[in-house]
């Protein structure tokens, strides 16, 4: 058998390696268009870097961010029980201890049975309020915060390298795969080229 039949399988691995490898490369590559031969090149992702930061804002304000679920948590009954202890606890402070040091008089008629059920309205007008409150100021804070704008702006303005730094931070191994799977079709390729050579000169 030809030696050099030998060497197409692992010629091809090869090529298909480096051609994927060059193909992720300019993806990122080169930063700035460059013109060769007449030929604009210019990496996909510096190129629509801005295309990129629209549809992230879109999506971060629509689907994995949005206000309405923001605001559904924060005014869920279940929610508010989680901070009530908390609240108790600062009413208790205030009627045992800043009331007395604030009013010396009126702390004078203010007894444990007094305390207890003050609290307790207290307590019960809290439980109606903070949903209220917190949907008004949800409503504030989603006109004053345009968070599309905000993740617009802030991928707009990444250098290259950052952008290229945190896409291969994310998809370093689907990138690393692109590269294999290139490599292990390009040696079953050249398997094929050597198996339909022998068969045409057997």
């Amino acid at each position: 058998m030809n030696v050099w039949l030998l060497l197409i399988p692992i010629i091809s691995a090869f090529i298909g390696w480096f051609t994927n490898w060059i193909a992720i490369k300019m993806l990122f590559h080169p930063k700035e268009p460059k013109k060769i031969l007449g030929i604009t090149f210019h990496g996909i992702f510096p190129k629509r870097q801005q295309q990129f930061a629209e549809k992230l804002g879109k999506l971060v304000s629509q689907e994995l961010l949005s206000f309405t679920d923001i605001e559904s948590k924060i005014t869920d009954p279940a929610n508010v029980d989680k901070i009530m202890p908390q609240v108790d606890q600062h009413i208790e402070d205030f009627l045992r201890v800043k009331l007395p040091q604030a009013m010396p008089v009126i702390s004078m008629f203010i007894g444990d049975k007094t305390i207890s059920q003050l609290k307790e309205v207290f307590l019960s007008e809290l439980r109606t309020l903070f949903p209220a409150l917190m949907g008004n100021y949800m409503d504030k804070l989603k006109d004053d915060l345009d968070l599309e704008k905000i993740v617009v702006a802030k991928v707009s303005s990444f250098s290259s390298d950052k952008l290229e730094s945190i896409l291969n931070q994310i998809m370093s191994k689907e990138f690393k795969f692109v590269e294999i799977i290139g490599g292990v079709l390009g040696f079953l390729i050249g398997l094929l080229q050597v198996l339909l050579t022998l068969l045409t000169n057997s």
